[in-house]
Order: C-alpha cells, then structure tokens, then sequence
C-alpha cells in the first residue's frame, strides 16, 4: 500500500527568514546593521575606504530620520540639509565662540533643530503634497542662505574650520575612528526608530500614511503625530550634520543646499520607504557609486542620472522592499 506524500514543510526558507529580518523582526535587523558595519573593514585595503563607510553610517542616520517622515507618516520634505547645517554649524561655531564642548555643542544643535522644526512644522505640515514638498524647500534654502550671508559667524561661502572633538584628552581624529564612531552611532538611531516604530505612536504614523481621513476617524491626532516624527527627523538630521563636520574639519554652506536634500530623498526612495535597512542601503549606494564610476570622468554624472533611473524603474519601492518581495515570492 502506498504512503501518502509527506506534507511540505509550511516553514519559510532560511533566505526568507532572512529577508524577514531584513525589514521585519527588530533583532535581526539590528544584527544585519551590526554585520554591515563590522565585517567590510575585513576587506578594506587603505583608510580611503573607511573614510567612506563613515560617511555612509552618518549620513544614513539623517536618512533614517528622513524615511520616518516620508516612509512611514507619508510627509514628503526637501528641506532637510538645512537641519543638517544647522548641527554642522553648531559644533563649528560654539566650541570657538562660547568654548563648549563638542557633544554639549552637539546637544544645543539638536535642541535648536527640534525648536525650529516645531515652530516651522505647526504651518508647514497643514500643508498637503506638492504644497507641502515646496514649502519644505523654502525652509532648507532660506537656512542655507543664512549661513551663506552670515560671515561673520559662519565664515560665509568659504565656510569654516571645526575644532577637533576631544574626549578625556583624546583628540577623536582618523577616518578608522569616525567609521566605528558613525557606525555605531547609526546603529543606535535605527534602534530608536525601531522602537519607536513598534509603539503607539509608529502605528499612529502608518495609518496616517494611508490616509490621514481614516486615521482622524479612528480618534488618531493627525496634525500632533506629524509634528513629532517632524521633529525626530530634524533632530536625526542634526547629530548626522554635528558628526560629518567634527569628522571633515570643516564646515560650508553647501552642506545644507537644496543638493544635499535632494540627495537625502534619493537615499530614502532608492533604498525602500518604510524600510530603516532600506535607508542605510540606500545611503550606501547614493555615496559610493560616484567613488566606483571615478574613472569616467566627464561622464560619471551622466551615468549615476541613469543608474538612479534603473534603480527607480526596475525596483520601484525601492531596493529592500522590492527584493524581499521578489525573494518571498520565489520562496512560496
């Protein structure tokens, strides 16, 4: 008599687990962003390289903060750079003027981001879609503007030096030490969007995004919940500013262009909304793909236009969302 087939194991694959803890599970996708940052150094065959995995942990800070306005409460901002500055600006300007300390210069340039981001945040956020996107990029350049014309304080288009950070009298210096320091500073930021994710306020935020009507209906404060994760992101934007000026020396206001904030929503589009790997992902790409195409001189722009058009056609919600779902999809 023939047995009957066995049942098929109603597990997922170990790839899909993984793929899971990409975008998923909260431990994992802390020890995916923990094995991000350690094992690339095993490889790394000068400074040149670390030099550029610290900028990626901390500009993918301030795109993690971006991905919590646009990916997850769905508010579209193209101002950004401009909270970036003002944390740059910060640690340049209060350790030579009012002789403070690199992390409380740091602390004051958050509080400053938060503050104008709640008094700018209160109109601006009533705002809706393209209204919104436009408003948001007068904010960032009339910052950018500020530090352009104050000469006097911020040294104007030329910028200014940013005195080294130093730590039980350790001058923190080296492209080595800013990768661990940005890395593990990053891996900190996407914790706290984690948890805040996870919590009342992380679901408040996703059913705004699918429709501020409904969240409004179900006793959701639609405009208080914006202005929060508005201001978390200024504030994540800020530390990731504070840290890339303690980490180059030096400070301009091209660090809060329009450039700058156009590049921080390529990141998040590019790596997945809704994603935090997808934001660190995303970051990686946007920085490390003008290193590769180096050798194309004239054309390297050119072809970093048509790799960002490729990634956008190809992958739509972005890298991380779109291969996991590819992946379950061959899984099932």
């Amino acid at each position: 008599m023939a047995h009957p087939a066995a049942p098929a194991d109603p597990s997922p694959s170990s790839f899909a687990r993984v793929m899971t803890a990409l975008t998923g599970d909260k431990l994992g996708t802390l020890v995916i962003l923990a094995l991000l940052v350690a094992l690339p150094p095993l490889v790394f065959p000068s400074s040149f390289y670390y030099r550029v995995g610290a900028i990626v942990w901390i500009l993918a800070i301030a795109s993690i903060g971006l991905n919590l306005l646009m990916g997850y409460a769905g508010q579209v901002s193209l101002g950004h750079a401009g909270f970036i500055g003002i944390g740059a600006y910060a640690v340049a300007i209060l350790p030579q003027r009012f002789g403070l300390h690199g992390l409380v210069a740091m602390a004051v340039g958050a509080a400053v981001s938060a503050l104008l981001a709640y008094l700018a945040g209160r109109p601006i956020l009533r705002l809706r879609g393209h209204y919104l996107a436009v408003a948001t990029l007068g904010f960032g350049i009339l910052i950018a503007m500020v530090f352009t014309n104050e000469a006097a304080w911020t040294g104007g288009p030329d910028g200014m030096r940013v005195p080294r950070m130093e730590l039980f009298g350790w001058a923190v210096r080296g492209s080595d030490t800013w990768y661990w320091i940005g890395g593990g500073a990053m891996i900190i930021a996407a914790w706290l969007a984690l948890n805040l994710i996870d919590s009342p306020t992380g679901r408040a935020l996703r059913a705004i995004h699918d429709s501020e009507v409904a969240a409004k209906v179900v006793g959701v404060d639609v405009s208080s919940y914006k202005l929060t994760v508005f201001v978390i992101s200024a504030v994540y934007a800020s530390l990731a500013g504070s840290f890339l000026a303690l980490f180059d020396g030096h400070i301009t206001p091209d660090a809060a262009g329009f450039l700058r904030s156009v590049e921080l929503v390529t990141m998040v589009v590019i790596g997945g909304m809704g994603s935090i790997v997808g934001s660190v992902i995303g970051t990686a790409v946007i920085v490390v793909l003008p290193q590769t195409l180096t050798f194309l001189s004239d054309y390297k722009h050119l072809m970093i236009g048509a790799f960002i058009m490729l990634f956008m056609i190809f992958l739509r919600s972005g890298i991380v969302p779109t291969l996991r779902e590819k992946l379950f999809r061959r899984a099932a």
